[in-house]
């Protein structure tokens, strides 16, 4: 019944969750709802409704993430969150920002432009993979920071490693040297339970169209409190002179930065609603499913291939890699896809093959959600053995 609630194709062996997610049927008609208000009479929709619905979503939201309402902005991507942070902030010559060699390629680069223009340097902390603690996450993190080191941007889980990492322990760690922490929460809301606030982090963006299964274009932003005056969003619009003192000019800033179509995030408590009944135990249930279905997926492959697990089981959330074998042709066509991604596509099921920590280096990146099957697993394993065998 499961895999009903979602419109995926039914040829498709759809494996690949965590990169753009996937909306269920009833969260689509939700979001048809508010379209069709807003369109009804747009001047009273934009004027008159916005504000309250907004109020709604964000109150929905910071109750599932652990967040006061007031620190959240909406933004359209984990992404653009990053962006709005490092826009925001000021660097000078000499100073240093501190990633991972794990970190999400759109936010590297970001991180690198900022840097460019300011004539600070970008510090690349190596997080081994395999792994075999996540101690050795912090010390590699807190070994990259120096005197200089004014921020440091962190995946709360990794893009193509699929790693968990010890986000709390990382922020204590930094930000007690007074070094700010922006943590790329893009995979976790939905995927972990959450205390945003009580991480401790300067920022903290999370994608709500993945794991939480909303529309895509919802995702947020939290600033702490004492760090909200400096963040200003990527759009300067009417908020920025608004004579308003009911709320913060976070709040009014963010709440209006031009016409867009705010139906996704005001479809996220509906979203909320659905993880809530999608299985006995409610949306914390279904996380602690998805992390054994994703450990026990792991087996499955790493057991066909002849692999061991690149990293222990606290590490894993409802994503999981595994290192396949060298490459022999390189990616091509327009989107750089392994020939091997392009393969099992043809055999019906998607799933992507992760260059790192760069071609010929290779990952199979699996994601595990309400609607997937062991056979499904079964079957990419099977195929990975097939397609691996010399020609």
């Amino acid at each position: 019944m499961t895999c009903h609630a979602f419109s995926l194709d039914p040829g498709i062996d759809f494996l690949n969750h965590g990169s753009f997610g996937a909306c269920p049927r009833e969260v689509l008609a939700a979001q048809a709802r508010l379209r069709d208000q807003l369109e009804a009479e747009p001047v009273r929709f934009f004027v008159r409704e916005l504000e309250p619905l907004l109020a709604g979503a964000r109150a929905a939201l910071g109750a599932f993430v652990g967040a006061d309402p007031d620190d959240l902005a909406f933004v359209p991507n984990a992404t653009a969150g990053v962006n709005e942070v490092l826009r925001s902030l000021r660097f000078d010559r000499g100073d240093e920002l501190v990633t991972t060699d794990h970190a999400y390629n759109a936010c590297k680069n970001a991180l690198d432009f900022v840097a460019d223009r300011a004539g600070a340097r970008v510090v690349v902390a190596h997080v081994p993979f395999p792994i075999d603690d996540p101690d050795e996450v912090v010390g590699a993190v807190v070994a990259a920071v120096g005197p200089r080191t004014r921020l440091a941007l962190v995946d709360h889980v990794t893009s193509p490693t699929g790693l968990v990492l010890p986000i709390a322990a990382i922020v204590r760690a930094l930000e007690d040297r007074g070094v700010r922490v922006l943590v790329d929460g893009a995979h976790a809301p939905g995927m972990l339970p959450l205390d945003v606030a009580g991480i401790g982090a300067s920022y903290y963006t999370g994608n709500c169209h993945k794991w939480m299964c909303a529309p895509k274009g919802a995702a947020f932003l939290w600033v702490r409190r004492d760090r909200q005056s400096e963040v200003r969003p990527l759009s300067i619009s009417h908020g920025a002179n608004s004579p308003r003192a009911d709320v913060s000019r976070f709040r009014v800033e963010h709440d209006w930065t031009g016409t867009v179509d705010p139906t996704a995030v005001l479809a996220i408590p509906t979203a909320i609603g659905f993880l809530e009944r999608l299985v006995p135990g409610g949306a914390a249930a279904l996380m602690v499913a998805n992390r054994d279905k994703a450990l026990a997926a792991r087996a499955v492959i790493c057991a066909a291939i002849g692999a061991r697990p690149p990293c222990p089981g606290s590490m894993v959330g409802a994503l999981a890699a595994v290192e396949l074998p060298d490459g022999r042709e390189p990616p091509t066509g327009p989107l750089f896809l392994d020939p091997l991604q392009d393969a099992l596509f043809a055999r019906g099921i998607e799933v992507p093959i992760v260059p790192f920590p760069r071609w010929p280096r290779r990952l199979v990146r699996i994601s595990a959600q309400a609607y997937n099957t062991m056979p499904q697993y079964e079957r990419l394993a099977a195929l990975l053995v097939e397609l691996g065998r010399p020609a």
